[in-house]
């Protein structure tokens, strides 16, 4: 694949740039009981501390080293250097994205001794099914892992809705993660009351060492985000046009009226994502291929989506397949962005 130029001279605000596009290369799966069994539903939950119990595992520190094809492109936004990786499919974007995550694992665990990860809902859960097998299940340390969630339904943990039972039966159930480690909402409290007890939760945790605190901001430093991005460029449930977009103290707020059912939800606020250590993006399908272009291609538009207000301290991936990306040209070039 022959290395090939684009110049992007009119982004939005938040993400102008310079790109420049080159290649790069890349069992059953294990699952425990159902979220609703005894032995599931009797282990502590909630975020407060102080339902929160800890165990530790060691596991196989080995990795095997694999690569996937993709197109690549850098660029400079607001705060942060940014990287988009365009894949030919979702597979090959989960591997990228597996790869992507196992490698902070051993770095923040190497690091601090442990390793905070925040995910979304949606089709994020499904691009992660990769860390679940070979050789990630086995090599990365579980342990050491903790888990949060950047939005929540304030529904039960067993509802459709649940972000939590979304992972869980994606991934949690199938990692060997201590159940003290995985910090769901307390489901029994109203959104508002949710917030604050997560919010407290956060709180806890960087007093006890285990959640890093941005110097820069003040704000929580988690070491990583793997967020997906709604068709109307929402992220967590930060949408657009919503006057919590602009929220600026609040660590986790609560919504009550979200145009994407349901409607009781609790959200980091864009500081708190905007502190992280990394961001990844994983963004498929051609439904969100105008959000894409939008965002990053050379609409002059001056209202940023939420997507376009993600831009942490330290580096932010896009991970795209070729359909996500599909209207990512430069005509003027005459140059495509991906393949």
């Amino acid at each position: 694949m022959a290395e090939c130029a684009l110049n992007l001279a009119s982004f939005p605000p938040a993400l102008s740039a310079n790109l420049r596009i080159s290649p790069t290369r890349f069992s059953p799966l294990r699952r425990t009981l159902p979220l609703t069994s005894p032995s599931v539903a009797e282990k502590p939950l909630f975020c407060s501390h102080l339902h929160r119990r800890n165990s530790v595992l060691s596991t196989n520190s080995s990795r095997s080293q694999f690569s996937t094809k993709s197109s690549m492109a850098e660029k400079v936004t607001g705060k942060s250097k940014a990287e988009v990786k365009v894949y030919d499919s979702e597979e090959e974007l989960a591997v990228a994205l597996a790869k992507y995550t196992a490698d902070l694992s051993e770095k923040f665990c190497k690091e601090r001794d442990a390793f905070t990860v925040v995910v979304s809902g949606g089709s994020l859960i499904k691009s992660l099914r990769k860390l679940v097998e070979p050789p990630y299940i086995d090599s990365i340390d579980w342990s050491k892992w903790h888990v949060f969630w950047v939005d929540e339904r304030v529904v039960p943990k067993d509802h459709p809705d649940s972000n939590y039972l979304l992972a869980y039966d994606g991934f949690l159930s199938k990692i060997p993660i201590p159940a003290g480690h995985a910090y769901a909402i307390n489901d029994a409290l109203s959104a508002e009351a949710a917030a604050d007890d997560y919010e407290s939760c956060l709180r806890h945790l960087i007093k006890s060492k285990i959640l890093d605190i941005s110097k820069e901001s003040g704000f929580p430093k988690f070491d990583v985000m793997l967020l997906g991005m709604g068709p109307d460029g929402h992220v967590a449930s930060l949408f657009p046009g919503h006057p919590l977009v602009h929220e600026k103290e609040k660590w986790v707020t609560f919504i009550k009226d979200s145009p994407k059912p349901p409607p009781n939800r609790i959200t980091f606020t864009f500081p708190v994502i905007n502190s992280s250590a990394n961001i990844a993006l994983a963004i498929v399908g051609a439904g969100k291929a105008d959000v894409v272009h939008k965002s990053l291609g050379d609409d002059k538009s001056s209202d940023l989506l939420p997507v376009q207000m993600v831009s942490p301290e330290g580096e932010l991936v896009w991970f795209l397949d070729k359909d996500a990306a599909s209207k990512l040209d430069n005509r003027r070039n005459k140059s495509k962005f991906i393949r």
